[in-house]
């Protein structure tokens, strides 16, 4: 297939895929007339990549993954330098999480020291308790489905 139709089957663009090949990840065949030519299997690794990308993986971290596929295994992420990627990845993102919950932490906690400090803080329209009650909590993960569908734009 050329590369306008892997692109519409990959869902993505003819110049993403060219810069998924200047980067060593797609690897097209040529035609005589020097049209790049794909097959199958270079659309499993474009699908691959994109869904690699979209959980925030960046080029070279897919390295691996691609590898593991062009091996002849059925999935990406069997091979050991996949793993290990997922294993770095996993960390990075517990990592994340860790600050998150420390800032979460912080920002509550300056908003009840404001809410208890401010004078007639209820009657002038300030955080009291029950406007504090919709921050989700962090232990039983309540109101988070609202927050992640915020920042999603739904």
């Amino acid at each position: 297939m050329l590369i306008g139709e892997l692109a519409t089957r990959a869902g993505t663009s003819a110049r993403a895929l060219r810069y998924y090949e200047s980067h060593g990840l797609l690897r097209p065949m040529r035609s005589a007339s020097g049209y790049r030519v794909y097959d199958e299997e270079e659309l499993r690794v474009v699908h691959e990549i994109r869904a690699l990308l979209a959980v925030g993986f960046d080029l070279d971290d897919i390295r691996p993954f691609v590898a593991c596929l062009r091996a002849g295994n059925t999935s990406a992420d069997v091979c050991p330098d996949s793993l290990l990627v997922l294993r770095r990845k996993l960390a990075e993102v517990d990592s994340y999480i860790e600050r998150l919950c420390s800032v979460r932490q912080q920002l509550q906690s300056q908003i009840f020291q404001a809410a208890a400090t401010r004078p007639c803080s209820a009657a002038a329209g300030g955080v009291s308790e029950s406007t504090t009650s919709d921050i989700p909590s962090r232990s039983t993960g309540e109101g988070r489905q609202n927050l992640d569908t915020s920042q999603r734009g739904d």
